[in-house]
């Protein structure tokens, strides 16, 4: 048992935890950029879709199915993740620079958000300059709802992300519950169907706007005039 009086025994052995120790964060740092550990989305159908229930934010809310929003023009339909957010701010503010070419084409765009806290929604609104609805059971966020938790903080993607939204000069806060992902959807008019399902992977996924415009091109409007009656 003379070896553990050798002071260099104690230095190898505080050595190879060190080592084990940084190769163990090397290897969650690799597993945590891949996809591997995300949750698959579930596509969701246009009947799930059609009997959302959402409300209006106005003083005295009215509740309607979400089907009203895209029957007769179809819709570009962003399901924020959280208002303060400022990977979502950057989001919104990539969808309202389409806003000239859907009012050409006569479709219009909106957002639903699954909580109305504070002020939240209001200053949102200078990023998003559509309407935008309460969904209350989180339904634009399924059919099976999908989180990302304290993993996104080591994603490399995220932190790309986050570069690129401070880089634009967005900012924000932590109010309200940001884990459950969201999305955009286009969704075309009658039972055309949705066009394009774009669900977020991680924080700060934004959908193309390129990708939304071809959608929306295939859009088949049955009233010339845009927006709900």
């Amino acid at each position: 048992m003379s070896f553990l009086q050798d002071p260099s025994f104690f230095s190898m052995g505080m050595w190879s935890i060190g080592v084990g120790a940084v190769g163990a964060a090397a290897v969650a740092l690799l597993l945590a950029n891949t996809d591997m550990f995300l949750s698959k989305p579930r596509k969701a159908a246009l009947e799930y879709l059609e009997d959302i229930d959402l409300k209006t934010l106005e003083k005295e809310p009215r509740t309607f199915k979400a089907k009203e929003l895209w029957e007769k023009n179809g819709a570009v339909i962003m399901a924020v993740r959280r208002p303060g957010c400022f990977l979502c701010r950057a989001e919104a503010a990539d969808l309202m620079s389409l806003k000239p070419k859907l009012d050409e084409l006569g479709v219009p765009l909106y957002a639903v958000v699954k909580e109305q806290v504070k002020r939240e929604v209001e200053d949102f609104q200078p990023y998003f300059k559509g309407e935008i609805f309460l969904d209350e059971k989180k339904k634009f966020y399924g059919p099976e709802r999908r989180k990302m938790m304290f993993m996104g903080l080591i994603r490399l993607g995220v932190w790309y992300n986050s570069f690129r939204a401070w880089n634009g000069g967005f900012s924000g806060n932590l109010e309200g519950e940001g884990f459950i992902l969201g999305g955009v959807f286009v969704i075309g008019s009658g039972k055309q169907g949705i066009l394009l399902e774009h669900r977020e992977k991680e924080f700060g996924d934004r959908v193309n706007p390129l990708s939304v415009l071809e959608a929306v091109k295939k859009i088949k409007l049955q009233t010339p005039a845009s927006g709900r009656s």
